[in-house]
């Protein structure tokens, strides 16, 4: 398949070199590389303990413990950002930055922030990570490539620094909701009254939580005199800025109200926090002039929140000359529902989330050996967002990630008795979806070396650098007899060259990035996939062919009648139509094609 598509990058033209200015881009042009930064490449040393001393429950730092600081940096990222080009990536989703608490947890259940969402400082870099000065050499590099960089922001929680004198210090609390314990009572109906006037948290005026003066509504918050004043800005060291009743059961109004895993839950309705988070993220934009943000938990924030916040981050970036500034959140979803996903985008107005969707889609249908119907009913769903089609194709696609687990993982797990080839033959169909399908294609680090993971969360979070986790180290990688024992930076993997070269046809091709989609082909079984895309301008077909299935596929295809010849960009295709509007394809087992109608004379 490699030869196949060097050849046809030679016949259908070279990639466009990046644009003079790559901010002209629009996000639906871009491949995205996600990096969780302390697992990708160690260039410095001297900051793996993050300034801090003692062991790793003081430092954070444990490289043979998965739910430790490794080592990882900032500059092992600029220095690396090569290989990340190499692969085909625009632009590079930075795992979150920001200065953490180094270590929670209950006794015996520590770990460390090594992955960023346990925030203290939200205005520096964590040390462990380098500094600010870093941080704009890693920004200048990247933009210096015309790559793009978007920062992974949390404004739904901070570290767990408050608690709570009802609950036992590490230990859950009960979520205590707003009918059984109302704002004007001290510790339920029966207390005596507090906070006069407080209409709720509905009303987001700056005279109506003015009125809302004590926290002990619910539980009684304090913060320990050792982290008295550990957050910063200053004010969020202020437990009135927290919702304060309890864990999160993450349904119904726990849902935005409640503590992520105690994490201290910020009372986004507060005008206050609003001003404070712009404030923040905003002279993150004019520092480093970064060109977009993922949003952690973004479903656990109320709507009103986000409504306000997303116009002032587009106007801030506007400002500083980023006109194509990409807002997309964290829309965590279970099953193929793209309708769950497109309200964040109606109700929410978020510009883009997470296509949380498309991963359970290709995972149902390339893993789990369900029909190939339920791909099209994915994009029959992209008439649900907020702008239709046109706003489907910003939505940021993947197979896996740092929380649900690696893509290579599941076929392994619902196909026990496949074979290496096997195994190797659909995570490279997957990515060929990824890749040439509608939506901006999000690769997570390891994934084009054939990282598959022991589970999710912290199993799949393996070090790209020489690790000494041994449950990482035991790992059976795709495509290699490597182990993560050893740097995986290796560009002849086939995965990564695959990767590479699709990526390339993908840039050079408008219809793959901003054309609209056809689904010409779909199965109540394993089978073809086929999807027509359209160039935006001229109009020309490309035809994607897709065999989910372990046998061969012989089938007649329509296509637009003026689509009479083809040129082959991937894989086998025709080379005529073998009548007016239809076209004879023939793919091997799990095999795929992209095919190029030359454009009508």
């Amino acid at each position: 398949m490699i030869r196949t598509l060097a050849l046809a990058l030679a016949v259908f033209g070279a990639v466009p070199a990046p644009a003079a200015d790559y901010r002209a881009r629009l996000p639906q042009d871009e491949v995205i590389y996600f990096v969780l930064p302390d697992r990708f490449d160690n260039a410095d040393p001297a900051n793996d303990r993050g300034g801090l001393a003692g062991g790793r429950l003081q430092t954070g730092y444990d490289p043979t413990a998965k739910g430790f600081y490794h080592g990882g940096d900032l500059k092992g990222l600029t220095r690396r950002l090569d290989y990340v080009q190499a692969l085909g990536a625009t632009a590079i989703w930075l795992g979150p930055i920001f200065r953490n608490k180094p270590v929670q947890g209950a006794p015996g259940q520590e770990s460390a922030g090594y992955h960023g969402y346990w925030i203290t400082d939200f205005t520096h870099v964590d040390p462990h990570f380098g500094t600010d000065a870093d941080m704009r050499q890693f920004v200048d590099a990247a933009h210096a490539r015309g790559m793009k960089v978007y920062m992974d922001i949390i404004i739904n929680h901070t570290a767990d620094v408050i608690q709570y004198r009802e609950c036992r210090e590490g230990t859950p609390c009960p979520y205590r909701d707003r009918a059984t314990f109302p704002y004007q009572r001290r510790g339920g109906v029966g207390g005596r009254p507090i906070n006069p006037g407080f209409a709720g948290d509905a009303l987001g005026t700056s005279a109506n939580f003015a009125r809302l003066t004590d926290p002990t509504y619910a539980y009684t918050p304090y913060v320990p005199a050792a982290e008295r004043d550990v957050k910063v800005p200053s004010w969020l060291n202020d437990p009135i800025y927290y919702h304060n009743r309890g864990d999160s059961t993450f349904a119904d109004e726990s849902g935005t109200e409640g503590d992520f895993s105690g994490l201290d839950d910020l009372m986004t309705q507060n005008p206050r926090v609003l001003s404070g988070m712009i404030e923040i993220f905003g002279g993150w934009i004019d520092r480093f002039k970064i060109d977009g943000f993922r949003i952690d938990t973004a479903r656990h924030v109320e709507p009103g929140f986000w409504q306000r916040f997303v116009p002032a981050m587009v106007a801030r970036a506007r400002a500083n000359g980023i006109p194509n500034f990409h807002i997309f959140g964290e829309v965590a979803g279970e099953t193929m529902d793209p309708g769950y996903l497109a309200r964040f985008t109606r109700v929410d107005a978020l510009p883009a989330v997470l296509d949380f969707a498309f991963r359970w889609g290709v995972t149902d249908v390339v893993a789990g050996n369900k029909g190939t119907r339920e791909l099209a009913a994915l994009f029959d769903g992209d008439a649900l967002y907020d702008g239709g089609a046109d706003r489907a194709l910003t939505l940021p696609t993947f197979l896996g990630n740092h929380d649900q687990g690696r893509f290579a993982r599941d076929v392994r797990r619902l196909n026990p008795t496949a074979g290496d080839a096997e195994v190797l033959a659909r995570v490279t169909l997957a990515h060929a979806m990824l890749l040439t399908l509608r939506g901006v294609p999000t690769i997570y680090s390891g994934d084009e070396q054939g990282f598959a993971g022991d589970g999710n969360d912290q199993d799949a979070r393996e070090d790209m650098f020489a690790s000494q986790v041994a449950v990482y180290n035991d790992n059976r990688l795709v495509g290699t007899d490597a182990t993560t024992a050893t740097a995986n930076f290796d560009r002849r993997h086939p995965l990564f060259r695959e990767i590479a070269a699709l990526s390339r046809i993908r840039r050079a091709n408008p219809a793959l990035t901003r054309g609209r989609t056809l689904v010409r082909a779909r199965g109540d079984a394993p089978g073809l996939f086929a999807v027509s895309r359209f160039d935006p301008d001229g109009g020309a077909e490309t035809l994607l062919l897709f065999n989910t299935a372990p046998t061969p596929v012989t089938q007649m295809v329509q296509v637009e009648t003026a689509s009479t010849r083809f040129t082959t960009l991937a894989g086998r295709c025709a080379a005529r139509a073998a009548a007016p509007g239809s076209v004879s394809v023939i793919l091997p087992a799990f095999g795929y094609a992209v095919c190029a109608a030359d454009t009508p004379k």
